[in-house]
């Protein structure tokens, strides 16, 4: 016996699951739905199958081919256009010259097909229909029979006025191959509407056997979701295992991680390759398909996860349905009914209010709560360039694919035949994304220098002093999260590339509008000759060696398990510097710690500080720009101090030279400078701006508060290499102790805060506090700096990369600073409050 499965179904009830694949190809638990229903079909014998198909049919040839990977026959009748179930079958007549049965690719059902084939022979019948009794009868087509099983009548969708029976047909039906007589070629004809009732105008025996068992026409939505969890409850026979039975009505695919700690209720279904961290808590029904990962303390509850989803840390999930690919980051909630499309980033803390549904490839952005389904436009990332770079997590958002990518828009918005410098950290994410990024680069006629593994300071330096060079790139392992990656891109004077650049390739890279180098003019990829060689002859140029190795010192170095311990070692190796190294060995699994891990080596080194008698302690991080200072006694130096310390160090050895600094620091560095009758120039709290401004002349200094230090006589880029040396230069001038430097150095009280500020209000909200600010006491370089005396400010300032307004304040101490962030953030809230009433009051 033969079947035809019907399935040229487009399912629009289902959007968005079936927004990019016909509606037999949504998965319920571990497969499509069609392939539950050829499983049910093989455990019956028909493994000869003919499937009709016309919406996107490739998607199903291509999955399943010609069957014989499950043991069948498939054959495919494709319809140039729609022709209704019947024309749909009549289009596959050729195939069928026997009794058949038809079966909807769409609907999920253990029935027993050879009892109704039976029942079929038995009453002789032209064709039989298979029904099966529902709570609720007006969705569906009611059939109505005599005491004999003679269909007599049928109702379509009716209402509970001419409801008569609750026996429902379920598009399954056995039929003789003489039913092609009644159905014209090529023309649109419905089993239901047009085929059935000529068969009772012309009596023809049509019976209708009333099946048993399970049977979910998948026709929405809520449907979907009932299926997905009958067929985990047990609910539905199975005919092909869904997994290995686990413990507690979990089911796994293969190679699935499971966390000590995780928490995991059934029935839930997790895939091959499925990883659930720490602390994850998951109720059933849930099924979370394969190659997906739950991270660290996540709550996932009675959901559906497709494919190759990753869920950040701390995410609440409660009846949910995740399409493809799809990233989820820390934080996010989403609630009852939400269907999340293909390939959607939901950035962190964002809210999905129940029933909202997100078309494919969109993004939600950081903290932003959504009402209302998103269904047109593409918006893709806010913003492909942040404050670190193009930064994602590997291989959700930074796959292989996106660096090829993002390669190629670099390559084509320079000019052919150019140079670029590529080189990264040890980590392999890093690596497989450099690899990526070459490519794309080469591709586009761009050739490459493969600096392999520096130290960002020696690849700025290369690409600034390589005079064929025109750009840089750097691929690292985020040092505050292992999940995440940075590619930095530099300019040709190895700093960070100007927004207006980042812009062009952001437009390059949306429209793809990519160049294609002909074979013979695609780049060459070369490694650098000397590059570490080169910088250390130029370092120790610029550094007085004579006077610090004269000085004595005694040194602790943590490096981080970065790459700067060769370089570093090398350099105090020269210059005659005792050295006691910590973590010099490059280590791939320790490039991103914890704060917590971070501080344990601070403090680490601060007890070996104590007992080696050593003058100083510096600790990189991973990539070598920044420094982090412990004293002679052990006191690991804040920040801000550390930072303080070398404005001191630096202008007392270079009096009346000019330094660079955020407006936002704290106003003990404006005292210092004067100390010394020192120019400051204030710049944006931006890493960017403050490499432009260490290019003007007589610059000796600038910082940014956080560890990184530029020296632009050296070069105008965050270097944690020169910061160490310039540090002992300095140090061995003064003739002092770091200690009582540190006690004579100006106090600084303050206090910050963050408010969430929407995109969409921001511009409305700066240009309210513009109105609202204004006179002599108020600087605008970055946001608006508020003078209150000579010695308290208010800083407020939106953050360039995320939908929060920052605000900052400085004063007589530490409560006072505290008191007037809260004041300053209490306005902005009621400025925020007014402008989104106002909005919602427009619309």
């Amino acid at each position: 016996m033969k079947a035809v499965v019907m399935a040229g179904g487009e399912g629009s009830r289902l959007r968005p699951l079936t927004v990019g694949r016909p509606k037999p190809m949504v998965p319920i638990v571990n497969k499509p739905v069609i392939g539950h229903i050829l499983d049910l079909l093989k455990h019956h014998g028909i493994l000869d199958v003919v499937i009709t198909l016309q919406f996107m049919p490739t998607a199903i040839q291509d999955y399943f081919g010609d069957g014989s990977s499950l043991g069948m026959r498939l054959t495919y009748a494709i319809e140039e256009s729609p022709l209704g179930t019947a024309g749909g079958v009549k289009n596959a007549a050729r195939h069928l010259d026997d009794t058949f049965l038809v079966i909807s690719g769409d609907a999920l059902t253990d029935f027993d097909l050879q009892a109704m084939l039976d029942y079929h022979r038995d009453t002789q019948s032209f064709a039989t229909l298979a029904l099966y009794s529902v709570k609720d009868p007006q969705q569906y087509g009611v059939v109505i029979t005599d005491d004999a099983g003679r269909i007599t009548q049928f109702l379509e969708k009716p209402d509970w006025g001419s409801v008569i029976s609750d026996t429902v047909n379920t598009g399954i039906y056995v039929l003789e191959p003489g039913i092609f007589d009644y159905i014209p070629d090529d023309t649109p004809f419905d089993f239901s509407t047009d085929l059935f009732p000529q068969f009772l105008a012309d009596q023809r025996p049509m019976f209708g056997y009333v099946a048993e068992g399970y049977w979910c026409d998948i026709g929405d939505i809520s449907e979907y979701m009932r299926a997905n969890a009958d067929l985990l409850s047990g609910l539905v026979r199975t005919f092909q295992p869904l997994g290995t039975e686990q413990w507690g009505g979990i089911v796994t695919g293969q190679n699935v991680e499971i966390a000590p700690d995780a928490q995991i209720y059934g029935p839930v279904y997790l895939g091959n390759s499925v990883k659930i961290k720490g602390g994850v808590s998951i109720h059933g029904p849930t099924v979370i398909r394969d190659y997906t990962v739950i991270d660290n303390h996540s709550r996932v509850e009675r959901s559906v996860m497709w494919r190759n989803t990753y869920v950040g840390e701390a995410c609440e999930l409660r009846g949910v349905i995740v399409g493809r690919q799809c990233s989820i980051k820390s934080g996010v909630a989403a609630y009852e009914g939400a269907v999340i499309g293909d390939n959607c980033v939901l950035d962190e803390n964002c809210v999905i209010h129940a029933d909202v549904k997100l078309w494919p490839n969109k993004e939600v952005e950081t903290g932003a709560t959504v009402r209302q389904s998103i269904i047109w436009g593409s918006q893709g990332r806010r913003a492909l360039f942040g404050q670190f770079g193009v930064t994602g997590v590997v291989n959700v958002d930074l796959t292989p694919e996106f660096a090829a990518k993002l390669g190629a828009a670099l390559g084509a918005a320079l000019p052919a035949d150019s140079y670029v410098a590529i080189n990264r950290d040890v980590h392999r994410s890093s690596r497989m994304l450099k690899r990526a990024l070459i490519s794309g680069l080469a591709g586009g006629g761009v050739n490459v220098w493969d600096l392999a593994t520096l130290p960002i300071p020696v690849a700025r330096h290369f690409v600034r002093t390589d005079p064929g060079t025109s750009a840089g790139i750097h691929v690292r392992l985020s040092p505050f999260d292992q999940r995440v990656v940075d590619i930095r891109l530099m300019n040709e004077e190895g700093l960070n590339q100007s927004r207006s650049t980042e812009r062009s390739i952001e437009r390059i890279f949306h429209r793809e509008d990519f160049r294609r180098a002909y074979f013979q003019e695609i780049g060459r990829i070369d490694y650098a000759q000397r590059p570490v060689e080169k910088y250390v002859e130029d370092f120790l140029q610029w550094v007085d060696c004579t006077r610090i190795s004269n000085a004595g010192f005694t040194l602790v170095v943590d490096y981080s398990h970065g790459s700067a311990a060769d370089v570093l070692s090398d350099l105090l190796n020269r210059i005659g510097v005792d050295v006691l190294p910590l973590n010099a060995i490059v280590d791939e699994s320790k490039l991103a710690i914890l704060r917590d891990r971070f501080q344990s080596d601070l403090q680490r080194m601060s007890k070996i500080m104590s007992v080696l008698a050593a003058n100083v302690g510096v600790k990189l991080d991973v990539g070598g720009e920044k420094i982090f200072v412990v004293d002679e006694r052990g006191q690991v130096l804040d920040n801000l101090i550390a930072s303080l310390l070398m404005t001191e160090l630096a202008l007392y050895a270079n009096p009346g030279r000019t330094i660079v600094l955020p407006v936002t620091l704290p106003n003990a560095f404006a005292k210092v400078a004067e100390w010394h009758k020192s120019p400051v120039i204030f710049v944006k709290n931006d890493l960017r701006a403050i490499m432009q401004a260490a290019t003007q002349p007589d610059v000796l200094l600038a910082l940014d508060g956080t560890g990184q230090f530029l020296f632009p006589d050296f070069q105008p880029a965050a270097d944690g290499l020169m910061a160490t040396m310039r540090l002992l230069e300095y140090l061995a001038v003064r003739g002092m102790k770091i200690s009582e430097m540190t006690r004579y150095l100006p106090q600084s009280y303050m206090a910050h805060d963050r408010i969430p500020a929407p995109w969409e209000i921001k511009g409305a909200l700066m240009r309210r506090l513009n109105q609202q600010y204004k006179g002599d006491n108020v600087v605008t370089i970055d946001g608006f700096k508020i003078r209150l005396t000579d010695e308290e400010w208010v800083h407020i300032g939106p953050n360039s990369d995320m939908p929060y307004v920052e605000i900052s304040a400085e004063a007589a101490d530490t409560e006072r600073a505290t008191r007037l962030v809260h004041e300053y953030a209490e306005q902005v809230r009621l400025l925020i409050g007014s402008i989104a009433t106002r909005e919602d009051a427009e619309l």
